[in-house]
C-alpha cells in the first residue's frame, strides 16, 4: 500500500491516506461511517488497488455485496493476486448464490491460496453448503487436517466454532458441545461466543444489566462522528478530482514517506479485518 500512496501526487496521497486510516479504524464498531469514508477515497483514487480493496471491506462489512464484490474484482484485475478469492465467494453467498460459491471453491484459484486463505476457502463453502440446506455436506467439508490439529493458529477458533455450530443444526448437541469447548481453549481473544453457547447448551441464563434508560441515550460523540463524516463527505462532493499532470502536485519520494507514515495503521488494520470474513 505504502508504493502505492507513493506514486500519488503528494496532496493527493495524504487526503486518501488519512480517509484510509478512519476505514480501518472505524470498520469494526460503526461500518457505516467506515464505509463513508470509503467513497470519499474512491472518489480520490480509484485507480489505486488498496483503495479498491479497502472500499471493498468497508461495503462487505455493512453487507452492500454487490459492490463489495465489485471493488475485490477490481482489485484483483490490478495486482493479479487471489488472496481476495474467499471473500469474493462469500459475496456471492450474500448475493444468494451459493452454487456460485462452491463452484468457487473448486477453481483453480483456490491451490494458489496461502494455508490461511485456504481455511477461509473452506469455512465459506461450508457456509454455502449450509445455505443450501446440506447440513451434513458442511460438517464433511469443514472436517480436515487443521480441525483436527493440536496446534492452534489465527483460524483454529473461527474453525472449531463453524464446525460445533455445524453439528448443533444437525441436532448432534453432545459433539457440538465438545467442539465449543475446543473452541473456547482456542479462543484466547475472545473472538467468538463459544463461551455463551456453551451455557446456552448448558441451561445458563444470562440477566442484562443494563437499564433501559441507559440503553436510551444518545451517545453525543456518535452524534459528532456523523456530522464529521457528513461535512468530510460535502467537501469531497465541492472537491475537484486531483489532477496528475497539474505541476502543484509532485509525486511524492523516498524522502517524503514521513508524510503518510499512518499507511502502516492502514495495512496492519485491514490485514486484521480479513480474518472477519463472514463463514
Amino acid at each position: 500500500m505504502r508504493q502505492e500512496l507513493l506514486s500519488l501526487p503528494k496532496g493527493l496521497a495524504e487526503e486518501v491516506s488519512k480517509n484510509l486510516v478512519m476505514v480501518a479504524r472505524l470498520i469494526d464498531e460503526e461500518p457505516e461511517q467506515a464505509y463513508a469514508y470509503s467513497r470519499i477515497a474512491l472518489r480520490l483514487a480509484s485507480r489505486v488497488a488498496a483503495v479498491r480493496e479497502a472500499a471493498g471491506f468497508a461495503a462487505y462489512a455493512t453487507q452492500k455485496y454487490s459492490e463489495a464484490l465489485a471493488e475485490f474484482r477490481a482489485a484483483k484485475r490490478m495486482t493479479g493476486s487471489v488472496e481476495l478469492w474467499p471473500v469474493m465467494a462469500d459475496c456471492e453467498r450474500g448475493l444468494g448464490r451459493p452454487e456460485r460459491a462452491l463452484t468457487m471453491a473448486g477453481e483453480p484459484e483456490v491451490a494458489k491460496l496461502d494455508k490461511a486463505g485456504q481455511v477461509e476457502m473452506r469455512l465459506v463453502a461450508a457456509g454455502a453448503r449450509r445455505d443450501l440446506g446440506q447440513l451434513d455436506a458442511a460438517i464433511v467439508t469443514l472436517q480436515s487436517p487443521e480441525l483436527a490439529s493440536s496446534s492452534v493458529q489465527p483460524w483454529t477458533a473461527r474453525l472449531r466454532y463453524a464446525y460445533a455450530d455445524a453439528l448443533l443444526a444437525a441436532g448432534r448437541e453432545d459433539e457440538a458441545r465438545e467442539w465449543f469447548g475446543k473452541t473456547l481453549e482456542a479462543d484466547k481473544d475472545g473472538a467468538t461466543d463459544a463461551s455463551d453457547r456453551l451455557a446456552e447448551l448448558d441451561g445458563v441464563e444470562f440477566v442484562d444489566a443494563m437499564h433501559e434508560d441507559e440503553a436510551d441515550e444518545v451517545d453525543e460523540d456518535d452524534e459528532a462522528d456523523d456530522a464529521e463524516v457528513a461535512a468530510a463527505e460535502r467537501a469531497s462532493d465541492q472537491a475537484e478530482y486531483y489532477d496528475e499532470d497539474d505541476e502543484e502536485y509532485e509525486p511524492l519520494d523516498e524522502d517524503s514517506e514521513a508524510d503518510i507514515d499512518v499507511t502502516d495503521e492502514v495495512v496492519a488494520d485491514l490485514d486484521d479485518d480479513r480474518a472477519d470474513d463472514k463463514a
